[in-house]
């Protein structure tokens, strides 16, 4: 069995909601499909929940009757039968009379989660209606009878396969099992999202939950490139990848990618592959536990990026000072990016400015704390192990003319990390791109 999940680019007109179908009966066998949202249908929902925060009705009114619109016009160019149009047109009218019911209670970050719930909900039975049409066998089961998080928010692995499992009993004959992506219930029985990018963490739950042969991601490009095209031209796809490498790109800026989704496909060994929905005949990326020794893969940045460094004459030999450092952050829930450390000082970084002034309060009970705002961290990505001689200094000469506040290195087998001025980004990137990927 096979995964696919959609996301909402892929699915932004009639005519590419019928390739998507199409891409869909291209796969042989039996495979459980996840859509997202329709494109730009979160950010409105939440555009909506924020008048109805601020108990502006007129304002969310007049976005859902927009919303509604939108919808009920795309659906007059995707179905062919009177039939499947009706019951489209019913499933709009129901699930916007829904949501015009929460302009007039009380409204809370539960309501919210309902709200924004209705995106995918709307995209996958949308879908779901244009394969009946095509009179596929397929079968439209609810992603909140199987998808919960724990009291820790973590997926609740267990409960997961047991519940999935059960749905596709119940449908032993079907080829295609249609559900939504990013939506799941709490361990409270509500009604809850995995937040952004969650629809891949949802692809990869269930693929490691029914031991499927491969986890397909489509979007609107051609896998993930070696470096970021909107600053470096003539960028490639990377057309294999292992987990690890994967997941540094993922968190350190490639936006193809949500940081969290690979680790069930990991710990499950099941390969990840990227496709393109606009060019569905190439390759993509492929992503697995196969390393390619004494390869560089790609570069990433990471925008936002703070750096503090505390400066003390007491860390020279004194046991302790690096814990109580850490645990100012910890006390925050601040997470750190990248550290490097000396006899006399610690310098990290951070991406998260919220309780940056409490921190550098409490930091000053320590040492000296200076501040660089405006940072970029620029990580470079393949095989890093240490016998692999020479790709340090041919990463660190590509930036000989740039000035660079940290580098962070050894932590693991897979990055380099480089903390630059975000001015000097740019020139970074096609510095790296050209050193490490021209030939």
């Amino acid at each position: 069995m096979k995964i696919l999940k959609f996301g909402g680019t892929s699915m932004a007109s009639a005519s590419k909601m019928k390739e998507v179908v199409r891409l869909i009966n291209k796969e042989e066998g039996k495979k459980i499909v996840v859509f997202s949202a329709f494109s730009k249908t979160t950010n409105t929902l939440i555009e909506i929940s924020d008048y109805l925060y601020k108990k502006n009705v007129d304002a969310a009114n007049e976005i859902i009757n927009q919303l509604e619109a939108k919808y009920n016009q795309l659906i007059l160019d995707v179905y062919v039968d009177e039939f499947y149009l009706n019951e489209a047109q019913n499933l709009i009218s129901s699930h916007f009379q829904s949501i015009r019911a929460y302009t007039k209670d009380l409204f809370t970050l539960f309501e919210e989660k309902i709200i924004l719930a209705q995106g995918e909900i709307l995209s996958s039975t949308l879908m779901y209606l244009l394969m009946k049409e095509q009179n596929r066998n397929v079968v439209l089961i609810d992603a909140l009878s199987f998808m919960r998080t724990d009291k820790n928010f973590e997926p609740d692995s267990t409960y997961i396969k047991e519940k999935l499992q059960k749905q596709l009993d119940a449908f032993p004959d079907a080829d295609i099992y249609v559900t939504q992506g990013y939506i799941t219930r709490n361990a409270y029985g509500e009604i809850d999202n995995l937040e952004r990018g969650g629809s891949d963490l949802t692809a990869s739950l269930i693929g490691a939950a029914v031991q499927a042969e491969e986890i397909q991601i489509w979007t609107d490009v051609d896998g993930m490139q070696n470096n970021d095209p909107r600053y470096v031209e003539n960028t490639s796809p990377v057309r294999r990848l292992l987990f690890e490498e994967a997941a540094e790109l993922a968190y350190f800026g490639a936006k193809i990618l949500h940081p969290t989704c690979i680790l069930p496909a990991k710990l499950n060994n099941i390969p990840v592959r990227l496709l393109n929905t606009m060019q569905p005949e190439s390759q993509g990326t492929l992503i697995s536990n196969k390393m390619e020794k004494g390869k560089m893969k790609a570069v990433a940045a990471k925008d936002g990026i703070t750096a503090i460094k505390i400066k003390s004459g007491r860390m020279l030999l004194a046991h302790g000072f690096l814990r109580k450092v850490f645990e100012i952050f910890e006390n925050y829930q601040t997470s750190i990016d990248m550290i490097v450390t000396s006899e006399v000082g610690v310098s990290v970084t951070v991406d998260n400015e919220k309780y940056l002034a409490d921190i550098l309060n409490d930091l000053k009970k320590y040492g000296t704390v200076t501040v660089d705002e405006k940072m970029t961290i620029v990580c470079v990505v393949g095989d890093l192990e240490w016998d692999n001689i020479g790709f340090e200094s041919k990463t660190v000469g590509a930036l000989k003319d740039i000035p660079v506040r940290m580098i962070s290195y050894g932590g693991s087998n897979y990055n380099i990390s480089f903390l630059i001025k975000t001015e000097d980004k740019k020139r970074t990137l096609q510095a790296l791109s050209d050193n490490l990927f021209k030939n």
